[in-house]
């Protein structure tokens, strides 16, 4: 292999064009393929702004073309040529009109065969390209995605610096606080037997620098959580966190609109309208049943429960005797799409999501069919049809159960038939601020209220009287943005007054001594006078998903774990040595 010597790379491959002709550059990058036609050796080159095609001619340069003979994909080489006009272009190609014929050529580096394709649209497994991840990099697809990522930092870092804010790191080894899911350990070989926490967010370190008066921060920040993972989720994930003194809702909200809006239009091109659309959660949970509603698409839910408080359908009535709802999603105008085969279909979905049953009923020919019509009172029928508005043609889908399983399991409903519909429009973006969040929510599983955002979030005004009487009923000065069924980030108003913290806390079952404990760091600054502050976090993952139109977290991440968290390239998490376990005090028990 040879050395690049006195050569140095003058120009980008995907950056030259018919302005260019004539011009000598110098060219470095991998060899895409090669092509042999007698006289002529054809190869495209590429590196990180595209391709260009390169020419070996043994008229031009003898001793370059003998020497591209040996040429394969993937080799890396530097060439130096002249830019000539191509006699037969090619518009696909976005240097499509121009070639170079190499007077010089130096092979930098050889390859083996690949074990995947460098190309877009290989059907290679998600296993084989996360394995060799260093290869599936080279993908123009994915070199766009990571750009684009790199493109949306820079924006991000100069809205915030434009608005005052200060960049400022805070740790990564942290002390285990109990904000929500399972933190990841690091033992510590200085002081035995204890343990550090990576951290799941810089929450209470930001609040600290509000008391310092730093008066904004922002961080593009590593979190960590340890926790059960669904397909579009990482152990370890990216946010954009930001806090901001002497603020309340509205400062936030606005400030984070007129970044939304900056990105979306460097980024997409796309003007976002402000102010954006707000909505409570009561109202989201009501009209969609879930508080981050995909709004590209109409199915709201109906709440039909007051039709059927005198029912004598067994099923509707023990569910209302038992407080539960009855609920359904109308689609207009598509009965006939909906055999009893693929309605089943729909009630296994539903059942999945903790749904006993799916009712149905649709109207054709002027005739009410369901299974259930034999049922209901002539009453029923018509209060249905009437509240409703159901037309010729429309089918309704019904879910009765305890609210929590109504909601979760039509709000699927709804995008599931949305997806098969193919109603929603990818290239369409829909942003909704969700507001008025429960301070709390009750946990079955531990037999407590537990933060439905996290402890330090202050409530709403007026319900302080309420949060050791009726926590049940306590909204939160919090607010999340949802674009298109997502959220992509989530921020409040903080608690800063040291007795209504201990109040907080003593709501979620900690004992003072236990506050003490885990948060007495916090509750000591706030001895000293605190700003009113408040911030956001976007989960900057979800964002660049969103800007690149992927449905794979995996595919905005330059190195991602799979859902078990692993990482297949590294191998890692991997064992350690008995030497170092044994530095560290711990044993492994099998």
């Amino acid at each position: 292999m040879e050395t690049m010597g006195t050569l140095r790379r003058t120009n980008m491959c995907g950056d030259l064009s018919m302005n260019d002709v004539n011009k000598e550059v110098v060219l470095m990058g991998w060899v895409q393929k090669r092509r042999s036609l007698g006289g002529l050796i054809f190869a495209d080159l590429r590196d990180i702004t595209g391709l260009v095609q390169v020419v070996f001619d043994t008229d031009y340069n003898n001793d370059a073309f003998e020497k591209a003979e040996s040429l394969r994909s993937e080799f890396v080489i530097a060439v130096k040529g002249e830019i000539r006009e191509r006699q037969s272009k090619n518009l696909d190609m976005a240097t499509g009109e121009i070639e170079v014929y190499i007077k010089e050529l130096k092979i930098l580096d050889s390859s083996e065969t690949p074990p995947i394709y460098i190309k877009d649209n290989d059907d290679v497994s998600e296993q084989m390209r996360l394995k060799y991840r260093f290869l599936d990099l080279r993908k123009p697809s994915m070199q766009k995605n990571l750009l684009m990522r790199s493109k949306t930092s820079k924006i991000i870092r100069d809205f915030m610096y434009d608005n005052g804010f200060n960049e400022i790191e805070t740790p990564f080894l942290t002390k285990p606080t109990p904000e929500g899911a399972r933190d990841y350990l690091v033992p510590s070989r200085v002081n035995p037997g204890k343990f550090y926490a990576l951290p799941q967010s810089p929450q209470l370190f930001k609040q600290l620098l509000m008391v310092s008066g730093m008066n904004r921060y922002y961080q593009i920040v590593r979190c960590f959580r340890d926790e059960d993972l669904r397909a579009n989720r990482q152990p370890e994930f990216t946010q954009l966190d930001l806090e901001m003194s002497f603020v309340d809702v509205e400062d936030v909200i606005e400030l984070n609109e007129r970044l939304i809006q900056k990105i979306f239009k460097e980024v997409k091109n796309i003007d976002v309208s402000l102010p954006i659309k707000r909505m409570s959660y009561q109202v989201a949970m009501d009209k969609y049943g879930c508080d981050k509603p995909d709004l590209r698409f109409g199915y709201e839910l109906n709440n039909i429960s007051e039709i059927f408080k005198n029912s004598e359908f067994n099923a509707f009535k023990s569910t209302l005797d038992n407080g539960g709802i009855i609920k359904c999603v109308k689609i207009d105008g598509s009965a006939e799409s909906f055999s009893k085969k693929g309605i089943s279909k729909l009630e296994k979905f539903v059942k999945t999501y903790g749904a006993k049953g799916l009712a149905w009923f649709k109207f054709e020919n002027g005739v009410l069919e369901s299974p259930i019509a034999k049922f209901l009172s002539e009453y029923e029928i018509n209060e249905l049809m009437k509240s409703l508005n159901i037309k010729e043609g429309d089918i309704a889908f019904i879910v009765a159960d305890k609210e929590s399983v109504v909601n979760t399991s039509l709000g699927a409903l709804r995008i599931e038939i949305a997806h098969d519909k193919n109603l929603i429009d990818e290239n369409s973006f829909e942003m909704v601020w969700i507001t008025d969040f429960p301070l709390f929510e009750y946990s079955e599983e531990e037999d407590r209220y537990v933060a439905k955002h996290h402890p330090f979030t202050a409530p709403v005004d007026k319900d302080l009287d309420k949060l050791e009487s009726d926590p049940g009923s306590c909204r939160a000065k919090a607010y999340d943005i949802v674009i298109n069924g997502d959220e992509i980030g989530g921020g409040s108003i903080r608690i800063t007054n040291r007795d209504l913290q201990n109040r907080m806390f003593k709501a979620l079952g900690f004992t003072q001594e236990e506050a003490n404990e885990k948060f007495g760091f916090l509750l000591e600054a706030f001895k000293y006078g605190v700003p009113p502050h408040g911030g956001l976090a976007f989960g900057l993952d979800r964002l660049m998903m969103m800007l690149t139109n992927s449905d794979n977290i995996r595919d905005v991440i330059a190195f991602p774990k799979t859902q078990s968290a692993s990482c297949l390239m590294t191998e890692a998490p991997a064992f350690t040595s008995d030497k170092q376990l044994k530095e560290l005090g711990i044993n492994v028990v099998e």
